[in-house]
């Protein structure tokens, strides 16, 4: 159905009814894209900023990066290391010009079975923000969904006061996994969940309200809010405008600068499709998951093994690129 133009004057476009019932968020490195879009937050990881470090506009955090790598010495794994952290720092540092929230900045993917070194990496990125004048406050530390990452975030937040958004979330395992770890923000990921049943089944498109990926965060938003966990849900990772107005209501969505542009020149009414009141409603059961329940449950799930496998390999695989790149 097409609007008027006298119409559409008076109307708000879908993006700008979106943000009366949902936080947005840049999924983006472009400082444009964010200008642009004038989300609340904004969220990187190391796909994003490979991308972004390979845009000549930003060549001088790049030299940046790779100055202060070199000035801490060490080995050339250690000046590496200490090139990227630093990179993914001037990023983060110089989106939050530009937001009033928040900026989450990822710890290396190739530390996701290593609780440890998940801790370790994580103080080191919000140490490397105050070094730059950026309070914790404005950091959400990302961790892979694995075990040993949702506990590190549980260390995280309780011990230490940082922000923690658990990210590459595929099963209502590690949904559950990271409420009872008190985490402040999980991100379960949309599109990559319909990949996996187009790329898996015999159907090849969904109805939005029937993509498994929009019920995914349906049921995870729904159990979240009856169950009162103070955790926000952040729909991440779409492949259309569809999926993003059947998960309005929801918490946080976080969003492509593509799609932010095709929900900035639609002109339809958008209702919100989830509220805490219906949540509440729902019939859910409560579960508690300790290491080996939550081990089970999850292994249950096909599509979440394989994608959380593949997505810590493409995030490893890309820090990688961005280390040679650097290099």
């Amino acid at each position: 159905m097409s609007v008027s133009p006298v119409k559409r004057q008076k109307m708000e476009s879908v993006l700008d009814q979106l943000k009366h019932h949902t936080t947005v968020v840049a999924d983006t490195g472009d400082f444009n894209a964010i200008d642009e879009y004038k989300p609340l937050d904004a969220t990187t990881n190391p796909s994003l900023i490979l991308a972004a470090a390979q845009m000549p506009a930003y060549q001088e955090l790049v030299d940046d990066a790779v100055a202060y790598g070199k000035k801490l010495g060490g080995s050339e794994e250690e000046q590496l290391k200490n090139a990227c952290d630093k990179l993914f720092v001037l990023f983060g540092a110089e989106i939050l010009k530009r937001i009033p929230g928040r900026v989450s900045t990822e710890v290396d993917a190739r530390l996701s079975f290593d609780k440890e070194g998940m801790i370790q990496r994580a103080r080191r990125l919000i140490d490397l923000y105050k070094e730059a004048g950026i309070g914790k406050d404005r950091i959400l530390i990302k961790l892979s969904s694995t075990w040993e990452g949702i506990q590190a975030g549980k260390v995280l937040e309780a011990e230490y006061g940082i922000h923690c958004n658990m990210t590459l979330l595929f099963s209502f395992a590690q949904a559950v996994a990271c409420a009872e770890a008190g985490v402040t923000l999980i991100s379960p990921f949309v599109g990559r969940i319909l990949d996996w049943y187009v790329a898996n089944g015999d159907k090849k498109s969904y109805e939005p309200s029937e993509d498994p990926g929009v019920k995914s965060v349906t049921k995870i938003y729904n159990y979240y809010k009856k169950f009162g966990y103070k955790t926000i849900v952040m729909g991440a990772s779409f492949r259309n405008t569809g999926e993003i107005k059947a998960l309005t209501g929801c918490d946080y969505l976080t969003i492509s600068p593509k799609l932010l542009a095709e929900l900035s020149k639609e002109y339809v009414k958008l209702t919100p499709t989830l509220s805490v009141k219906e949540a509440q409603a729902c019939e859910l059961e409560k579960l508690h998951l300790d290491e080996k329940a939550f081990r089970w449950h999850h292994n249950e799930d096909q599509m979440a093994v394989e994608k959380l496998s593949d997505g810590i390999r493409k995030f490893a695989a890309d820090a990688i690129k961005l280390e040679r790149m650097l290099k």
